[in-house]
């Protein structure tokens, strides 16, 4: 008979300390907010500062491609004719030898517009850019233009 209530007593006392009260979520949920509210703002910062490296090697990288180009013809893409001329022959393009990006789609930017480009720029033999987050000439930080002559 001992034994029995032995049992019922620690069953009994197991079911009391199962839980969490109410005060122990609110503060462990606060915790979680304040945190959220401190590293939050860091870890947006540091994604906008990625989309801006990841715009310039690509710019890199299609000005790269744009070279080979010239290698072989002779000259840069006009404006017409534009970046697509790096994945399709253009007409009386006779030595061609492209594609010359891996993939046979234009990549766009990290705010997924397309790149612009002009030739001849401005600025070089051909300018190429991009208008940033906010899509509008200048800005500063995440919204500044990227650009190929910098």
């Amino acid at each position: 008979m001992k034994q029995i209530n032995r049992i019922k007593i620690k069953t009994a006392g197991a079911l009391r300390q199962r839980g969490f009260t109410l005060l122990e979520l609110l503060v462990v949920l606060g915790i979680i907010a304040m945190l959220a509210g401190i590293v939050g703002p860091q870890v947006m910062k540091h994604m906008g500062e990625s989309k801006t490296k990841a715009a310039r090697v690509q710019i890199e990288d299609l000005a790269a491609a744009l070279d080979m180009y010239k290698l072989d013809l002779g000259r840069y893409p006009t404006s017409e004719q534009g970046l697509s001329a790096l994945i399709e022959s253009p007409d009386n393009a006779n030595r061609w030898n492209g594609p010359y990006l891996r993939k046979a789609k234009m990549p766009l930017d990290p705010w997924q517009q397309e790149y612009r480009y002009v030739s001849p720029g401005e600025h070089g033999k051909f300018d190429l850019y991009t208008l940033g987050a906010d899509g509008k000439e200048g800005g500063e930080g995440e919204d500044q233009d990227i650009v190929s002559w910098e």
